[in-house]
C-alpha cells in the first residue's frame, strides 16, 4: 500500500501534490486543512483520511475527527495533528500511544521521518501549504507491505 501524507495546507494545495501523489492508494492529511475544498481536491486522487488541526474551523471539524486509529496493511496507524502535545516529539507521541506502529502528525511545519525504539515509524510531512521557517513546502510517501518495516520518504515541493 502506498500512502500520500501531508499536513498544514492552511487552505493552499500546491499543484505539485497531484504529481507526487499520483498512484497512491490512500491519502493521510494530518490537520490544519484550511478549507473543505482541499479535501475534495485530494479525494480526486485517492480516498482521504483526515484529522482537524488547531486552526481548522467548524466546517472542517464537522467532516473530520481529532485523531484516527486504523489498521493498514497489517500496521496499527495513528493520525493526529499534534497540537495536543504543544511542541510534539516522536518519543512523546509514541509514549502516549504505545500500540501505534506508525504515527503521522503535523503542527510543527518541520518535516521529520524517525524511528522510535526501532519499531515505531513516525512521520511529520512538514507543511504542504505556504512555506514557513525558511523551509520549502513538503509532503511524504509511506509504503507499507505486510511483514517488512514501513518505508518512507519526505519530498520537498518546488516553490512556484
Amino acid at each position: 500500500m502506498r500512502l500520500g501524507v501531508l499536513s498544514d495546507t492552511h487552505g493552499s494545495l500546491p499543484r505539485e501534490v497531484f504529481d507526487v501523489f499520483s498512484g497512491v492508494d490512500r491519502i493521510l492529511h494530518a490537520g490544519d486543512i484550511g478549507v473543505p475544498e482541499i479535501l475534495t481536491e485530494l479525494e480526486a486522487i485517492a480516498p482521504v483520511l483526515a484529522v482537524w488541526g488547531n486552526t481548522d474551523g467548524f466546517d472542517i471539524r464537522r467532516r473530520t475527527t481529532e485523531q484516527v486509529t486504523i489498521r493498514l496493511d497489517g500496521f496499527d496507524c495513528l493520525l493526529l495533528h499534534g497540537h495536543q502535545f504543544g511542541q510534539p516529539s516522536p518519543a512523546t507521541i509514541a509514549a502516549a500511544y504505545p500500540d501505534a506502529e506508525i504515527i503521522v502528525y503535523g503542527h510543527t511545519h518541520r518535516p521529520l521521518l524517525d524511528l522510535v525504539d526501532k519499531v515505531v515509524t513516525v512521520m511529520n510531512p512538514g507543511s504542504a501549504g505556504d512555506p514557513r521557517f525558511g523551509l520549502p513546502p513538503s509532503v511524504g510517501i509511506l509504503e507499507l507491505e505486510p511483514g517488512i518495516p514501513p518505508r518512507g520518504r519526505l519530498i520537498p515541493l518546488l516553490e512556484e
